[in-house]
């Protein structure tokens, strides 16, 4: 079967299970879906692993290290995918500074810096407990969404891990309510938790991509994407809203 017959069986909801029968155009997609991830959970993997000291209390530093721990976790299964593509996972096992960020007021849009693929938003820096809770929902309510979209790519067994890994990552976004929750309830957190959302909103709605993207119809074409960067951003903007008006943090 050439390239065009398996992109077409691809188009029409196709899937596919193994490396062997992988066009080499499709392969660069995939890979490049996946380096985003790994390197991704692992950025924020590293950036919770500097403020498990700030939180306020025992539970608190367990939820904190528990997403520590769950990101890094989730990152290797997707790993494992790679490697069987011939990725050079090597370089994973080596020092990276997966925590290295910008300047606070540095504004990179969406681009990619550091020599990794991780998302613009794991580029800025966390400023204490109230800003890292505030980055989790707000990025977390982001995850959520953007793995609902990759348990439906057309590479099975990428498609089986996003949609494991996505109840815990849920779980670390309720994690984070729970505790915006809890900083909302006096003046002064909803003072502080108002200046993070400020902060971070527009930086996280930066990972859902450009408006009108030029690849979305070819990703589109090989099952690695369904909808739009546009309609994802929508519904990530009408769930913060909800919860912002819930919280009184507008």
């Amino acid at each position: 079967m050439n390239d065009m017959s398996i992109e077409d069986y691809l188009a029409h909801g196709g899937k596919l299970t193994s490396p062997g029968n992988v066009p080499a155009r499709y392969r660069g997609e995939l890979m490049r879906l996946m380096a985003s991830f790994v390197d991704s959970e692992l950025a924020a993997s590293a950036g919770f692993a500097e403020v498990i000291n700030d939180a306020p209390g025992i539970k608190s530093r367990i939820a904190a290290a528990r997403i520590v721990l769950e990101k890094a976790d989730h990152a290797e299964r997707v790993l494992t995918i790679m490697a069987e593509f011939g990725a050079d996972t090597a370089r994973y096992e080596g020092v990276h500074p997966w925590a290295a960020r910008a300047q606070r007021e540095a504004d990179i849009g969406t681009s990619r810096r550091g020599g990794d693929m991780r998302l613009s938003v794991f580029h800025y820096p966390l400023e204490g407990w109230v800003d890292a809770v505030v980055m989790n929902v707000l990025q977390g309510a982001a995850a959520v969404i953007q793995l609902g979209e990759l348990g439906k790519v057309s590479y099975q067994p990428l498609a089986e891990v996003f949609r494991a890994v996505t109840p815990r990552e849920a779980r670390h976004a309720e994690l984070g309510r729970e505790g915006l929750g809890k900083i909302a309830a006096t003046q002064e957190g909803r003072a502080a938790a108002s200046r993070s959302v400020a902060y971070w909103r527009p930086r996280v709605a930066a990972g859902f991509g450009t408006v009108g993207s030029a690849r979305f119809e070819r990703l589109k074409r090989f099952g690695l994407r369904h909808q739009p960067n546009e309609a994802l951003l929508a519904d990530w903007n009408a769930q913060i809203d909800a919860l912002m008006a819930d919280l009184t943090l507008n």
